[in-house]
């Protein structure tokens, strides 16, 4: 994918000046305009924050007559890793799109095929609003905006805890002898549906940091680190101890995504790993008699591991792109987008609708609900916060990462074997930058 966007980068600095915002055209201007919006929120989980962002569309169209917006929804995994990539190599991706920071966004903004958004945001006021634009920058210049924030960590079933008499663990054996006491009374410890890759990646990767360090993380990718070093390696097996003691759902590899919220509210599953953009089904009408009993907790620290033991993975990666193909009157409209969808009012709806973390600082937090606190309550203990592996490594080795761990919950390899073939994919990505 690097290799072919890539060889297809053209200077578009003449078309760029062309395509920069007219800062004379004024909002609401009679002119016939058409913007192509793809999102991914066509989940039953994700309804209400559809329907914030079709407000912001009526809005922004009856603010200015001739606009109209043309909205396609689509699955988030078919978007990212087969759709857009397709369109970006063929130089024709929608005017606005759901994009992931990083990595994905690196590829595309070499290629010429994002919009520079800094003299936008500059104009509207609020670069400064914005949590942290650190995955949509690059070479200072800011090529998409995060439409929110997630962190990722461990929701548990409150009454199971208590009838158990478990302690919210805070070492690693502390969280071994727990699974262990979950499992006796005949639930799962850890939910899981390991049918989607990047899922078992989620709870990898914590392991992972916990043992190595975001810095070690951060140099595989110019070889200063390795996959097979002594650290990277023990975290493999951390991740392979938890499978070897039967505490993931037995028949993992056979299930889809949804289905792993839904061993917690089941009352099947104690634990789950997951990331918050899943609160909303764990307070929403889906939790039914669930509502209120389940909490969140940060993953206990290593003995012995280098990382920082009391961060989190979380970070602000997935938001909108906007294409460099746009003309000036698109990108106009656009910006009459941006100034609607990027307000506190919005975030402030869809953290408290939709319990998604806000991308955008906040004056007022009244009126969430407990779990949303709870999930707060632990960013904010949090001693420091980092990015996810897919956002470091390239989509090819972040692929086979995937298949690797889905080998260790099979049983099928070993993880220093594991190991070994994805060094083999990070040598290979390396060698072609």
């Amino acid at each position: 994918m690097a290799a072919v966007l890539l060889a297809m980068m053209i200077p578009l600095t003449a078309c760029m000046n062309e395509q920069a915002p007219d800062n004379t055209r004024k909002a609401g201007m009679n002119k016939q305009v058409t913007l192509s919006l793809r999102h991914t929120q066509i989940k039953e989980t994700t309804k209400t924050r559809l329907q914030i962002l079709e407000n912001v569309v009526k809005k922004t169209e009856d603010e200015n007559p001739g606009l109209t917006f043309q909205l396609e929804g689509i699955d988030e995994i078919v978007n990212r890793d087969q759709k857009l990539k397709a369109e970006m190599i063929a130089g024709n991706p929608p005017d606005i799109f759901e994009v992931f920071g990083g990595s994905d966004l690196n590829l595309y903004v070499k290629a010429g095929r994002m919009l520079d958004l800094t003299p936008i945001i500059d104009e509207l006021g609020i670069r400064d609003k914005f949590a942290s634009l650190d995955e949509f920058t690059i070479d200072g210049k800011v090529y998409g905006l995060p439409y929110g924030g997630y962190s990722e960590a461990i929701f548990y079933n409150k009454d199971i805890f208590n009838e158990l008499q478990i302690a919210i663990p805070k070492t690693w054996n502390e969280l071994l002898a727990a699974a262990d006491r979950i499992k006796a009374a005949g639930y799962t410890p850890f939910g899981l549906a390991a049918k989607d890759g990047w899922v078992n990646g989620m709870l990898w990767n914590t392991i992972m940091e916990r043992n190595v360090g975001i810095d070690a993380l951060n140099k595989v990718v110019t070889g200063e680190t390795k996959w097979t070093d002594p650290d990277f390696i023990r975290g493999f097996k951390n991740y392979a101890e938890l499978v070897n003691n039967d505490y993931f759902t037995k028949g993992a590899l056979g299930l889809p995504y949804t289905d792993q919220g839904a061993q917690l509210l089941s009352g099947k599953a104690a634990m789950v790993f997951t990331g918050t953009w899943d609160a909303s089904r764990f307070t929403g009408e889906e939790a039914g008699s669930m509502q209120g009993k389940i909490g969140y907790f940060a993953f206990p620290s290593i003995p012995g591991g280098k990382g920082d033991q009391t961060s989190i993975n979380a970070s602000y990666s997935n938001g909108f792109g906007f294409s460099a193909n746009m003309d000036p009157d698109q990108i106009e409209a656009a910006k009459t987008f941006i100034a609607n969808f990027y307000t506190e009012a919005v975030q402030k709806e869809t953290l408290v609708k939709a319990q998604v973390l806000p991308s955008m600082k906040l004056s007022d937090l009244s009126g969430i609900d407990p779990l949303t606190a709870e999930i707060l309550q632990v960013m904010s203990s949090a001693t420091s916060s980092w990015k996810a592996y897919d956002s470091i490594v390239t989509p090819a080795v972040g692929s086979d990462i995937n298949i690797g761990l889905q080998e260790l919950i099979g049983k099928v390899n070993t993880p220093e074997a594991v190991a070994q073939e994805i060094q083999k994919s990070q040598d290979k990505a390396n060698a072609s930058h």
